[in-house]
């Protein structure tokens, strides 16, 4: 199948995030594109049962899904510690409507990071997200992502929270920088 080829050379862990997103229900997936979900990008991309966008700035993603809710159907939003920041404003429309929100983080700037601009952000982002009333867990090795994303699907989905798995720089691997 070409859709297993595609996650085939990624991490087990990279395949199991698009598993347990297809799995929960999620038909549409909201993403600004980050290496660190690109099996999961790719893999959506490639299934005709779900709708993938690309998205110009992370907090679009949040009124995106708000929609897709509102017309029936479930979604996650894909994105990177950094992304973060600029979704605070926005996340005052899940607490405010009561909307399930299931967001993938990618951590930058909590480990071994070399862009210093990446630091403030991925310091903040656990705290940011709960002081705005959003769930979070945090995965830093292969086992912890399945249960703890399929235990986030099920809040959220379930339990109408906001709720956010954040994916640690160990798992995801030190990134180094390209001359």
């Amino acid at each position: 199948m070409e859709s297993e080829a595609l996650g085939a050379s990624a991490p087990s862990w990279q395949r199991e995030v698009f598993d347990v997103l297809k799995a929960a229900g999620v038909k549409h997936v909201a993403y600004v594109p980050d290496a660190g979900h690109s099996a999961a990008i790719r893999l959506a991309e490639a299934d005709p049962g779900i709708h993938s966008i690309v998205l110009t700035t992370e907090e679009e993603g949040i009124g995106y899904l708000a929609g897709a809710w509102l017309g029936g159907e479930r979604g996650a939003l894909l994105l990177q510690s950094s992304g973060v920041g600029n979704c605070i404003n926005t996340l005052a429309l899940p607490a405010c409507a009561r909307f399930p929100l299931l967001m993938v983080v990618t951590m930058r700037g909590d480990w071994a990071e070399f862009n210093p601009w990446q630091n403030p952000m991925g310091q903040a982002t656990e705290a940011a997200l709960r002081l705005m009333g959003v769930l979070t867990w945090r995965a830093d090795d292969p086992k912890e992502v399945t249960p703890l994303l399929r235990g986030a699907a099920t809040m959220a989905f379930e339990g109408n929270a906001a709720c956010a798995v954040l994916l640690g720089q160990r798992l995801i691997g030190e990134k180094e920088w390209v001359k």
